[in-house]
């Protein structure tokens, strides 16, 4: 999901306010019916430099659509901040649009409510067949073993993206493959005022996509089998050290990155402050930050060793963005059509290239556009070494405490406290005693 941009506000409640709303998004959380088949609303996230810049993308489509149905729809771009709350407050409420983006690792945390459609068998071959869309993409709409509370609309993955300039300006000519390695060049990088590597250490979400990276390279999940918190393994503890020491130990991220919440080190990356950055599908960014497209290189994010694949060599969770129906809709037969039109294979080349995302429909990867530098690292990524995140009801929950359990250690390392195995697994122990209990 694109939740790096700003941490879900309000996350932490999440469990308890679907619990509350089982029955929500519908009347006894049954679906709704066809009373209104010319009107849609919609809600989309921010997933361009701007919610202007959406509405120019979607717009003529949303007017394409309505060409050839007769169906019209309104559409509200919504920010990230705010997303994740209008949501819980429509699915208390009942009160909501009838079709909607979400970040991909909200579905089973959403999907707890019973006020999203289900996308059942018939369901999906409305659309065209659940085979159509990608594995890796798929795994991340909802608990396994369920019916998917989403369909996948928009899928992206981390990478390394490094500045040609400052590698040039250092003799390096080569990005790092292994954790090793980019600390090496990281160190070479860190001088004269300018740093290595850049992070967002208060940007929750992109603490939790990093951390949950390197505790599955350490081979760790943070959820046992059975759904159950478990953070305080040694993998998962390696992991968050790991991805702290980076300033704590490594010292090749700036102190000041602890403070950083939102986007702030694409702008040092964009001002040749920062030599790197791992980020998911930047290429977009980059651009409203002023740089050309041969100022800038991408490669995998780095492993432990070797080259990355599934397992302990997964460098990415699988981010992207899903399309969900309420099951309140009051166009139930219109929001299937729309939800097929958007996943159509012309729709996702077309959206997918405006916003540097990877279309999650197979037949629409096979765009050329989609075998640029920019992307096909990030296609590889997604097809042979990302992983989803754990797929439980307390997802977000999770996204909170742990994400901010990192933030804390950032902090630390900032003002130059000590950051140990025994730091960090105390407050990854007080995280795990903030989770919700079964």
């Amino acid at each position: 999901m694109r939740s790096i941009r700003a941490a879900a506000v309000g996350a932490v409640t999440l469990s308890l306010v679907l619990s509350a709303a089982a029955c929500g998004g519908g009347t006894s959380g049954s679906e709704g019916g066809n009373s209104q088949p010319k009107t849609l609303t919609y809600w989309a996230s921010n997933q361009g430099a701007s919610l202007e810049v959406d509405k120019k993308v979607l717009r003529p489509e949303l007017d394409k659509f309505e060409k050839r149905t007769g169906i019209k729809v309104k559409l509200e771009v919504v920010p990230w901040a705010d997303l994740l709350n209008r949501i819980l407050t429509a699915t208390t409420s009942g009160q909501g649009p009838d079709v909607l983006n979400i970040g991909n690792t909200w579905s089973a945390s959403l999907q707890t409510s019973g006020a999203l459609l289900p996308w059942d068998a018939k369901n999906f071959e409305a659309i065209g067949g659940k085979d159509r869309f990608l594995e890796s993409a798929l795994g991340s709409t909802g608990v396994q073993g369920k019916d998917p509370a989403a369909v996948p609309l928009y899928s992206m993955a981390y990478a390394l993206y490094y500045n040609k300039k400052m590698f040039a300006e250092a003799g390096i000519d080569k990005p790092p493959t292994t954790w090793a390695e980019l600390a090496e060049t990281g160190k070479k990088l860190s001088k004269n005022g300018k740093w290595g590597l850049g992070a967002e250490g208060s940007n929750l979400s992109n603490n939790i996509h990093q951390v949950f990276v390197l505790a599955k390279q350490h081979g760790a999940d943070f959820f046992t089998p059975d759904g159950k918190a478990d953070f305080t393994s040694d993998g998962a503890v390696a992991g968050v050290k790991q991805y702290v020491d980076l300033m704590a130990k490594d010292k090749v991220v700036a102190p000041g990155n602890a403070e950083y919440a939102q986007n702030q080190s694409l702008s040092d990356f964009a001002k040749d402050k920062t030599a790197m950055v791992l980020w998911q599908t930047a290429s977009a960014t980059f651009k409203t930050q002023g740089m050309k497209d041969d100022e800038w290189g991408v490669a995998p994010a780095p492993v432990q060793s070797g080259k990355p694949g599934q397992g302990k060599a997964t460098n990415s969770m699988v981010a992207g963005i899903n399309m969900a129906v309420f099951k309140n809709t009051q166009n139930l037969d219109g929001a299937k059509k729309f939800v097929k039109f958007m996943t159509s294979d012309a729709e996702q080349v077309t959206l997918n290239k405006a916003y540097g995302s990877i279309p999650p429909v197979k037949a629409a990867q096979q765009d050329p556009a989609f075998n640029a530098p920019a992307v096909a690292a990030l296609k590889e990524t997604l097809a042979t070494s990302a992983t989803a995140l754990p797929q439980v009801a307390e997802e977000s929950q999770f996204e909170t405490v742990v994400g901010t359990a990192v933030k804390e250690l950032f902090a630390d390392a900032a003002a130059g406290r000590a950051v140990t195995t025994a730091s960090v697994r105390a407050k990854l122990t007080k995280a795990q005693q903030q989770m919700t209990k079964k």
